[in-house]
C-alpha cells in the first residue's frame, strides 16, 4: 500500500536510515502530489500535478508564517530530534519561500535547538533558481538526488516536469560544494544498474565531487509494477566498485 500524503507542515520526528530522529517539514500540498517529479519508486504514488513553476499553485502550499508557526511549537516543545529536514509530499525547494525559509528555520533552530542540524531531502530541479542555489552553504546535511548516468534513463525513471534537462542538473551540481548525493537504484524496467549505465554515473560523481554519495533500493509498495529492489550484496558491490573508480566514499543503506 502506497503512503498517505502528509497532511501537516510538520511530522515525525521519524526514525530515519541516515539522519537518526529527524523532524519532518512538508512544503508541498496536503490534498495532492505536487511534484517536478513523477519518480517510477515514488512511495507516495503517481505525482497529480508535474510541474517545475508552481506559482499557479501557491494557495496549495502551507505560507512562510504557518510553517515558522508549527516549526517553533515543535522546537519548544518536548521532542527529541537530531535533524530538522526539508522533504514532504514533493519537493521542498520548488517553495515560492524556500531560501526565505531556510533563513528562519536556521534562525528558530539556533535560539531553541542549537545542537540540531537541518537537512534538505531534494530532487535537485529546484538548483536552476539561483536563489536556492544561494542557500546551500547554509544547510548542514544537504542532500541531492542523482538517480541516472544517462539521459535516457533519467528520463525512464524520475519522468520530469517539462523543460528539465539532465544536463543541467548534473551541471548545477557540479557547481555546489559539501553536498551529498543520494541515489535509489532499481532493476527492471527501467534499470539504473546496467553496465553503461553505472559507468556514465560514476563519470557524474567524480565530476561533481560530492562529499558522500548513499545508494540504496525501494523497500516500500511504489506505482511501477515492473521495476524490482536491488538486493543487498549487489549495493555492496556497486557502493566498492564506485567507491574504487570515484575516490568518494559511497555508502550503501539496505531495507529496513
Amino acid at each position: 500500500m502506497l503512503l498517505p500524503l502528509k497532511k501537516e507542515v510538520i511530522y515525525g520526528p521519524v526514525n530515519s536510515r541516515r539522519l537518526g530522529r529527524s523532524l519532518g517539514i512538508n512544503l508541498s500540498p496536503s490534498r495532492f502530489k505536487l511534484c517536478s517529479f513523477n519518480c517510477v519508486y515514488c512511495h507516495y504514488g503517481w505525482t497529480r500535478k508535474l510541474a517545475a513553476d508552481v506559482s499557479s499553485y501557491r494557495e496549495d502550499m502551507p505560507t512562510r508564517a504557518e510553517v515558522i508557526t508549527a516549526v517553533e511549537a515543535a522546537l519548544e516543545s518536548s521532542l527529541e530530534f537530531e535533524y530538522i529536514t526539508f522533504s514532504g509530499n514533493g519537493e521542498p525547494t520548488l517553495h515560492p519561500d524556500f531560501p526565505e525559509l531556510i533563513d528562519d528555520i536556521v534562525a528558530l533552530r539556533d535560539r531553541y535547538r542549537p545542537s540540531a542540524k537541518i537537512g534538505l531531502l531534494s530532487n535537485s530541479t529546484g538548483l536552476t533558481n539561483d536563489r536556492v542555489r544561494e542557500t546551500v552553504p547554509k544547510i548542514d546535511f544537504p542532500m541531492f538526488k542523482l538517480d541516472a548516468g544517462i539521459e535516457e534513463t533519467f528520463m525512464a525513471i524520475n519522468r520530469p516536469a517539462e523543460g528539465i534537462r539532465f544536463a543541467t542538473i548534473v551541471d548545477h551540481l557540479a557547481s555546489l560544494s559539501n553536498i551529498l548525493i543520494q541515489t535509489v537504484l532499481i532493476d527492471g524496467s527501467p534499470s539504473n544498474v546496467t553496465e553503461d549505465e553505472l559507468k556514465a554515473y560514476f563519470d557524474h560523481i567524480r565530476r561533481i565531487k560530492p562529499i558522500e554519495v548513499h545508494i540504496y533500493s525501494i523497500d516500500r509498495p511504489v506505482p511501477e509494477t515492473d521495476i524490482t529492489l536491488v538486493p543487498p550484496d549487489e549495493l555492496r558491490r556497486i557502493a566498492e566498485q564506485g567507491t574504487r573508480e570515484t575516490g568518494i566514499t559511497i555508502t550503501p543503506f539496505y531495507p529496513r
